[in-house]
């Protein structure tokens, strides 16, 4: 079976998802293609039970297709360069403290909250994991993607300055969840993955030193931002120098494409690059390109946004199948964690909030809000598939899914009604 065969068939099946949805279940694009694919997923499991080669057939086509390569080296940079693209970034400045201090201190509390939590939770229930295991699942659950909850929340009468803050803190937010991980993943000595070494050891001893992880973690941060304005000014100066939508359309899928693989060959976080790089181009827009050009142009990253997106949710519906095997061992661990993660996620932006509330005003029940539309989405699942192969990714694996499930099938879908009753309350 060929890559272009799987991926031809990934595709049919994400489109026909999506027209079942669409015809059957009326649930919003992203969400209910996920749905979908889940009980194809499900189904395919079930029969699987009967006739083995069914499961054996759906397992080996997801697992031909690299999930984590697809979203790392793939669909992540297009998504977020369109996401930022198209950020008020007027709005964004406004709240760019807020946006800093939850992308960054609040990534730090909720992986530091989740680690320790899951540590004694995944104890107590006899699945052993180390702390600095633990802590690298906390750092790639803790980035959030509100994809599947925007469009609900605009029509839900959510203040623009909130949308804002959402949108700004989910986009940075990937970038630093992801420069965590791998900073971790560099503290366990495996480039790659967990590193079997640290089955045993002492959680305290296991700690990395936090001088070092500081400067990797700065490095990557402060390298990926000053890497990305480098290349978005570059590329604002060559649209302003031609007057061809085709043309500055294919600059900006550079920038977004090799502009990111340009960031990771430097090792500075190419996510956050190429954040940098869309507001860029996005805040340029009034006068690097003509009114055509910005019309057609932002018409296409809409449109790329949107498709990427369909696909990748279709995705993680569709990667249940390969998780047929662990799913009911590690069932239990899985769901204990939702809990955690959603408290974590709560104190990870309330205590910003709270500090911060002396010094702005915010809506009423905005960390509510934030904590709710805060929804796992493609990028936990690529980044806990990446890790090593061993009962650690098994458990992690489980668990980071299960929760990203939840996620968009239940957050995703109540946020709207949650957000229409919470914007009539007041504060």
């Amino acid at each position: 079976m060929t890559l272009f065969t799987i991926v031809s068939a990934v595709i049919t099946v994400v489109a026909l998802c999506g027209y079942a949805n669409h015809k059957l279940v009326h649930l919003p694009d992203t969400v209910g293609i996920t749905a979908v694919a889940l009980l194809i997923s499900a189904a395919t499991v079930a029969v699987g039970q009967v006739v083995p080669q069914v499961s054996a057939w759906g397992q080996l086509a997801v697992g031909r297709l690299d999930f984590p390569d697809l979203v790392f080296h793939g669909l992540l940079g297009l998504l977020l360069f369109a996401g930022s693209l198209h950020v008020d970034v007027a709005g964004l400045a406004r709240a760019r403290w807020l946006v800093i201090v939850l992308a960054t201190v609040g990534v730090v509390i909720s992986t530091v909250l989740i680690g320790f939590a899951f540590f004694y939770v995944a104890h107590f229930l006899g699945m052993p994991l180390t702390l600095l295991e633990c802590f690298i699942f906390g750092a790639l659950i803790s980035p959030t993607d509100p994809i599947a909850a925007m469009g609900l929340l605009s029509k839900a009468g959510v203040p623009p300055s909130l949308l804002t803050k959402i949108t700004g803190e989910a986009l940075f937010n990937d970038g630093t969840g992801v420069v965590a991980f791998v900073v971790l993943l560099g503290v366990a000595g495996g480039a790659h993955g967990l590193s079997p070494a640290l089955h045993g050891a002492s959680p305290i001893a296991s700690l990395p030193r936090a001088s070092a992880v500081a400067q990797m973690f700065a490095q990557q941060v402060l390298g990926g931002g000053a890497f990305g304005l480098g290349v978005g000014y570059v590329g604002i100066l060559l649209l302003r120098s031609v007057d061809s939508y085709p043309v500055e359309t294919l600059i900006t899928l550079a920038m977004a494409t090799g502009g990111y693989a340009a960031a990771e060959s430097i090792n500075v976080s190419a996510p956050i690059a190429t954040v940098v790089m869309g507001l860029v181009v996005g805040s340029g827009r009034e006068y690097a390109m003509s009114e055509l050009t910005r019309e057609r142009l932002f018409m296409f990253w809409e449109l790329a946004d949107d498709l990427l997106n369909l696909i990748l949710f279709g995705l993680v519906g569709l990667e249940l199948t390969a998780l047929a095997g662990t799913v009911r061992a590690y069932l239990l661990p899985a769901v204990a964690a939702l809990p955690i993660v959603l408290m974590a996620r709560y104190i990870s932006v309330g205590a910003p909030i709270a500090v911060l509330r002396r010094f702005q005003r915010f809506e009423p029940h905005t960390v509510k809000l934030m904590t709710w539309a805060g929804v796992r989405g493609a990028l936990p699942i690529a980044l806990a598939l990446s890790l090593a192969e061993g009962p650690a990714k098994e458990l992690i694996v489980t668990a980071t899914y299960v929760i990203a499930i939840f996620s968009i099938l239940v957050q995703a879908t109540t946020v709207e009604h949650l957000a229409r009753r919470w914007m009539r309350q007041k504060a």
